[in-house]
């Protein structure tokens, strides 16, 4: 039997037949959500660099591009990235299993659905949310960059969900990587073609994203981008520090 999911409720519009009660309304869903965010921010505090993986769920083990998921996960992780997914089965199990195989923090923030899946074998710290917001913050900001593998409708939202964020200056030096050109290549062609020549986006939105086919040039590209992070997050530490004490030397000059 299909059960109706927290967020169904608290999409739906108001109506004189549901329960009035305050556990029933939606100043009481804003302490539920609350404490969504409160406990993922507290499991995840700690992960340290960690990529996300998205991607479709109805992949097979057999899938040659299951194998490449596995493999693009198994070497981000030995280069001291945690795997955060979706926690389902696909795409998401391929990233988890690579993780796990090379011995790093597989993490899976799963969703709770009308049909129950759980989480896959492979995720070794479960999150569940019944929020899909909640879910999505998680998602961005504990990871230094995406990887987004073929996949449906929910892979696409999380791709325009983090472009508009790049886009609008909200985060930054964040990579993200479309896996499997041949996939992507429709897409692509719809915004060059039809999107940009309508002035919808520019030109240069496009550079926002990178086109990858090997699991080995994914790792490169994210190991360089997360580098040359903590390189400019360094300088920048250095010049706040030198200004701070140019400040307190000109004070104590001050007559």
């Amino acid at each position: 039997m299909r059960r109706i999911t927290e967020d169904e409720r608290l999409l739906r519009s108001d109506s004189g037949e549901r329960n009035r009660d305050f556990t029933h309304t939606d100043p009481w869903r804003v302490l539920r959500i609350m404490g969504e965010f409160v406990e993922g921010f507290d499991t995840l505090a700690g992960t340290g660099q960690a990529v996300t993986i998205f991607g479709s769920a109805r992949v097979h083990a057999d899938d040659p591009i299951y194998t490449a998921a596995v493999e693009t996960a198994r070497l981000l992780s030995k280069e001291g990235f945690a795997i955060i997914t979706g926690g389902g089965p696909g795409l998401m199990e391929a990233a988890n299993r690579g993780a796990r195989e090379a011995g790093g923090p597989s993490i899976g923030c799963t969703i709770e659905l009308p049909f129950e899946t759980g989480a896959n074998a492979y995720v070794d710290l479960e999150i569940r949310f019944r929020y899909f917001f909640v879910r999505k913050m998680m998602f961005v900001k504990y990871a230094s960059a995406f990887v987004i593998f073929p996949g449906g409708f929910g892979t696409l939202d999380e791709l325009f969900e983090a472009l508009t964020l790049i886009q609008t200056g909200k985060i930054h030096n964040f990579p993200i990587v479309l896996f499997d050109s041949t996939y992507w290549a429709g897409l692509l062609g719809w915004v060059r073609d039809t999107m940009i020549p309508s002035g919808k986006v520019s030109a240069t939105d496009l550079d926002l994203l990178t086109l990858c086919d090997d699991p080995a040039e994914v790792c490169a590209l994210i190991t360089a981008s997360h580098a040359g992070r903590q390189i400019g997050a360094a300088r920048q530490e250095t010049e706040q520090a030198s200004a701070s004490s140019l400040r307190d030397a000109t004070e104590k000059r001050r007559p």
